[in-house]
Formats: structure tokens, C-alpha cells, sequence
């Protein structure tokens, strides 16, 4: 503190001159030679304004570095947003593209079958040990009965065991309590479908004698009315021909990929109030 009051005027005063000789030598005009004391000024401060100079073009870098550094910010964000935008549309066309290759394959079943169908989303699922249904947002209200045909573009699914006004069970043919009569395709062995559980079924009451091979087709009979003849059931995946009895135990994976279905098929002809 003692400092600055001993020597505060020569400071300022130091200060001062300083600044006038800047302004001085900033405001000489480019077009005309320098006089002797011009060129002097221009001597005493070149020391000062060479550094003043370089530390202005590094603030400037640096600001300008900055400014750069903001703008490339706010661009990645608004390219991040628009990636995510089209993202987005790409997943939405993907989806509505895969929904129309599946209701153009369940209009295509819908046309070749000679009865009124009426098509349903597939809402919820019960796969508990004991039952295996779907529910689907087609009930009465839509005409639709307990014990009619239920199948998709791949073949047969079950059949409507519990409706309301708005929605209605249906039973899987994998469930144990399911049974359709069937036709091996190739052989025409016939034999009842049950359900087994485990996204499989069986086809029981086929004698040993019947020619029933792995990779055969099994379809629907049209026998007991309910589904339709003809209609895919599934694949044989397994003959076992015992020493003893008169039946052959054979295995059959369903056409219809059950955990996958999302739209199906309910017959409208048949089943009960």
C-alpha cells in the first residue's frame, strides 16, 4: 500500500503516455512516409504492441475456437435428432411392411376358404400348465359363437371357448383338452389330434399298420364339422411303433407358429350358444 502512494502519480503518468503514444501510433496514416518522431513512437512501442498483437490473434483464436466448439454442439444434437427421427420412421415402415405381408397371406387363406370369416388380433395369452388359449378382440358383438373354427394363414389354431360381448378364449389345438379329426395328406391315415403341451401335438387312434411317416403333412378331415377339410395341422416329427397295442405314436409340430401369431382367422359357421 505504501508503494502505490509513493508512487501513484508516476504510474498514471507512466500510464498515460503510454496510451497517448498508442492512439498516436494507431492513427497514422498508411498513405504518407513517417516523420522522425513517428517513426520514433513507432519504435519505443513496437516491443509492446508485437506481444499486445500476438495475444489479441490468440484471444481471437481462442474465441473463435469457442464459438466453432458451440456450433458443432448444437449440429451434432440436431443430427442426433434427426438419426433418432429416422430411425424411428425406418422401424415404423419395417413394421407396417411386415404387417401387410401377413394380412396379404391371411387374405389369401380368407379367399380359398367357402365360408365367412371374420379377421381378429391376437390380445392376450394364457400358456398357463393347466390351459393354453389365446384371447382376441372379436366377441359376439362381431357374430362370433363358443366352438367356432379359429385359424391363420398357416393352418389351424384352436377353436372359441369363452366369448363376450367384445372378446373371446380360444383354445389352442396344443392344449391337452383340444381334439380334431385328422387325414395324414400323403397315406390318408386317419387319427384325432390332441394336444401335448409344449407347443406340440399328438395324433392318437392311428393303427400300426397305417403308413405314417416323419415329415408327413397332417390335415384336417372336415369330419365332425367344426374345422373345415383340408385345413394344415402340422408335421409329423416323430413314429414310435411299439412291441405290443395296436396303435403307433406319432408326434406332430403345429404349421402355426403360436408364439408368434398376431392376426387371426375365425370361421363363422357352426358352434354352439
Amino acid at each position: 500500500m505504501d508503494f502505490l502512494k509513493k508512487y501513484m502519480y508516476p504510474l498514471l503518468t507512466g500510464f498515460g503516455i503510454l496510451a497517448a503514444l498508442l492512439v498516436f501510433s494507431l492513427n497514422i496514416p498508411r498513405n504518407r512516409e513517417a516523420n522522425v518522431i513517428e517513426r520514433s513512437t513507432l519504435s519505443i512501442l513496437s516491443p509492446i504492441l508485437q506481444p499486445v498483437s500476438r495475444f489479441g490473434g490468440f484471444i481471437e483464436d481462442i474465441w473463435d475456437t469457442y464459438i466453432r466448439l458451440v456450433e458443432t454442439h448444437r449440429e451434432n444434437i440436431r443430427l442426433r435428432e434427426d438419426i433418432r427421427s429416422l430411425n424411428v420412421r425406418v422401424q415404423e415402415g419395417n413394421e407396417a411392411r411386415l404387417a401387410n405381408q401377413r394380412l396379404e397371406q391371411l387374405l389369401d387363406m380368407k379367399k380359398s376358404i367357402k365360408a365367412p370369416t371374420i379377421t381378429a388380433t391376437v390380445i392376450g395369452e394364457d400358456v398357463t400348465s393347466w390351459f393354453r388359449t389365446l384371447v382376441i378382440n372379436r366377441g359376439s358383438s362381431s357374430g362370433i359363437r363358443e366352438g367356432m373354427a379359429v385359424i391363420s394363414a398357416d393352418g389351424v389354431v384352436g377353436q372359441t371357448v369363452k366369448v363376450s360381448p367384445s372378446t373371446a378364449r380360444v383354445l389352442l389345438l396344443t392344449d391337452h383338452a383340444s381334439g380334431i379329426s385328422a387325414t395324414i395328406q400323403r397315406s390318408r391315415a386317419r387319427g384325432v389330434v390332441k394336444g401335448k403341451g409344449e407347443m406340440l401335438c399328438t395324433l392318437e387312434f392311428t393303427t400300426r399298420e397305417e403308413n405314417v411317416k416323419v415329415g408327413d403333412m397332417v390335415i384336417t378331415s372336415g369330419i365332425g364339422g367344426l374345422f373345415l377339410k383340408g385345413l394344415p395341422i402340422g408335421e409329423v416329427t416323430m413314429v414310435k411303433r411299439g412291441e405290443y397295442g395296436i396303435f403307433q405314436t406319432v408326434t406332430i409340430r403345429p404349421a402355426v407358429n403360436i408364439p408368434h401369431l398376431e392376426e387371426v382367422l375365425v370361421v363363422q359357421r357352426g358352434g354352439y350358444e
